[in-house]
């Protein structure tokens, strides 16, 4: 249902909400819903916040005519992903209004293909950080009339501030409201919720590469990184791929993590890191690029393995030693790709020898930058990597 109440519903939800025995939503839809739009007698319940807290209430009344109230297309950022996976098919339908997007799509004259649209409703603003492009278009659902102004904030922060942000509140509905201000001059008030933002970037902030190999500064470290032209060689043998599971073992900073997130986001990483100091940094890393799928687990490998799903690709960055790599061999599937970094002579001989019993492919990667000589300049070289990549 959209802002616009019963008034803008299709026979066929009418006729649902006719037939409803219990009819539940958020307490803003429900008022929305107002009196008399239902059969006499079918009894009302407001939907709890945060959302969870409903779902067991509602698959409690299975074989009832219950009708849920969402907004707009319940499969675009909506409740229908979170209900159906827990009912069989014959149990539920589906009658979408429509859509936040398409609505603030019409307003703003965008066409959606070329326009990003993402739900920022229970997600931090740095889930944008990834997306920020020269020119673009995004569309954004906020959790509230707050938002908007921090996002503003947000973006001047990162250099953005000429961007131009649309406020679009309560779109479809009696109190629709449409504004428009530039990030570092925002002084929208008093914003009513529900509310999306029309933002096209403007100004000379920093954009995050597409390609794999970061900037080191873009990590909080203590040293204890894969430099960026190691770490792009790195990502390069673990071949990310859309819906993946990473381990990274001793993991540092969590760069190799928050890369293999960046390039399949669909994917998910567990971070291994013995040292709290650095676990608790990786947690900040990954919050800076709004990653919530990168797991820290503060503990060394391979006790800390215990218990979890097995990985689609394994990083090792340190702790590496035998018993290790004995340990990590019998847990992995069929399939999983194993790449691990030494600088040591004696993790260079074991590797050696896991690549002759494996396989798999060893290089050697010696690196060198130029760096001030006196008067001049030299070649200052980093200590050699090797390293080793496999399929299980």
């Amino acid at each position: 249902m959209g802002e616009d109440g019963p008034a803008g519903l299709p026979p066929a939800s009418r006729d649902a909400l006719a037939s409803a025995e219990i009819v539940t939503g958020s307490a803003r839809l429900m008022a929305l819903l107002g009196a008399g739009d239902t059969r006499t007698g079918a009894e009302r319940r407001v939907w709890p916040v945060p959302f969870a807290d409903g779902i067991a209430p509602l698959l409690a009344e299975r074989g009832r005519q219950v009708a849920l109230l969402a907004t707009g297309d319940p499969f675009w950022f909506g409740a229908g992903g979170s209900l159906v996976k827990r009912l069989e098919p014959a149990e539920w339908r589906a009658l979408p209004a429509v859509p936040t997007f398409s609505l603030a799509a019409s307003r703003l004259g965008w066409p959606l293909e070329t326009t990003l649209c993402l739900g920022l409703h229970a997600a931090p603003l740095e889930g944008l950080r990834r997306h920020l492009a020269p020119g673009l278009r995004a569309i954004l659902l906020l959790r509230d009339g707050t938002v908007p102004g921090a996002l503003a904030g947000w973006l001047a922060a990162l250099g953005f501030g000429p961007s131009r942000l649309t406020v679009l509140e309560a779109l479809g509905g009696p109190s629709e409201r449409v504004r428009a201000a530039t990030a570092s001059d925002f002084d929208l008030s008093d914003i009513a919720h529900p509310v999306a933002v029309g933002l096209e970037l403007a100004g000379g902030g920093a954009c995050l590469p597409r390609a794999s190999g970061l900037p080191d500064d873009a990590f909080e470290h203590d040293g204890q990184i894969t430099k960026r032209a190691v770490r792009a060689l790195t990502l390069s043998a673990l071949a990310p791929r859309g819906g993946e599971r990473l381990w990274d073992i001793g993991a540092g900073s969590g760069s190799i993590s928050v890369e293999w997130l960046l390039a399949a986001p669909s994917g998910s990483a567990v971070a291994f890191e013995p040292v709290p100091e650095r676990a608790a940094r990786i947690g900040r890393n990954a919050a800076r690029f709004g990653l919530s799928t990168l797991v820290v687990v503060d503990g060394a490998a391979p006790q800390a393995l215990d218990g979890l799903e097995p990985p689609d690709a394994v990083f090792i960055g340190g702790g590496l030693d035998a018993a290790l790599l004995d340990a990590l061999w019998h847990r992995l599937a069929p399939g999983a790709r194993v790449v691990a970094n030494a600088v040591t002579l004696e993790s260079e001989a074991l590797l050696a020898n896991w690549h002759l019993r494996a396989g798999g492919t060893l290089q050697r990667i010696e690196l060198a930058e130029a760096a001030p000589l006196g008067s001049r300049r030299g070649w200052r070289s980093a200590y050699p990597v090797v390293q080793w990549s496999t399929v299980r």
